[in-house]
């Protein structure tokens, strides 16, 4: 005795996505790393110490701290995070500090710099206590 057959007739099936949507999702796939805690407290550690990071060390840290700023916005973006009024303002002062450039003069870069570390630590506390992160080491 044999299956019946299926009579209607059936669309064939197209991707969701075309040669260059895909491309463009595998190379965002390659070049991503996940979120990294401990990289993040040494990073704020660095621009909160006693003792300032060497000044040509000081672009290279603000580029890493506005890295980790931008990881925890799209993590809280995407847990929902800004239903939290004070996740929601610390969320706000990452993406403007985010956007700011590192001002010229010693001073002055060493103010956002830790602008960037005190946003960047307080945000992660945020997340970590409304159980968006676990908490790093």
């Amino acid at each position: 005795m044999s299956a019946p057959r299926f009579t209607r007739p059936v669309r064939p099936w197209t991707p969701p996505l075309d040669n260059g949507q895909l491309t463009t999702m595998l190379n965002r796939l390659r070049d991503w790393t996940a979120f990294d805690g401990c990289a993040l407290l040494d990073d704020v550690a660095a621009a909160l110490d006693d003792v300032p990071p060497a000044e040509e060390n000081t672009a290279q840290l603000a580029e890493r701290l506005r890295e980790h700023l931008a990881r925890l916005v799209t993590i809280a973006v995407a847990s929902g995070a800004e239903q939290d009024t004070t996740a929601a303002q610390l969320v706000l002062r990452a993406r403007t500090l985010h956007a700011d450039p590192l001002p010229r003069g010693r001073q002055a870069a060493m103010a956002h710099l830790r602008r960037l570390g005190w946003t960047a630590n307080e945000l992660h506390d945020r997340l970590t206590a409304i159980r968006c992160l676990k908490e790093a080491a």
